[in-house]
């Protein structure tokens, strides 16, 4: 049991710094289409939390965590569209009053 936790923590902080040295890396004109991939994936998130939070048991715990689950998700998604909603309002063309 002991090294399936040390094997979990070695993935979770190599996934760490692998995402943080990616993420640094990558030009300010891809970040619009990353954040709409990143909200795809959060939306299967969602579709799979609500799949375990109406299960239908009677296991009260598994209830409570899905409808956790739904909960982040949600937030997850509706704050992924409205950053990429200022990202994509960043790239607009600013109106000038007829001045060059």
């Amino acid at each position: 049991m002991e090294t399936i936790a040390i094997y979990l923590g070695f993935i979770l902080l190599l996934s760490i710094f692998l995402g943080f040295e990616l993420i640094s890396k990558v030009p300010s004109k891809l970040h619009t289409p990353l954040m709409s991939g990143a909200n795809a994936i959060s939306g299967i998130t969602l579709v799979g939390a609500i799949i375990s939070a109406g299960t239908g048991t009677d296991n009260r715990i598994s209830v409570l965590l899905g409808t956790l689950a739904v909960t982040f998700a949600t937030i997850n998604v509706v704050g992924g569209y409205f950053v990429t909603d200022r990202m994509l309002a960043m790239f607009h063309k600013k109106e000038t009053g007829g001045k060059k």
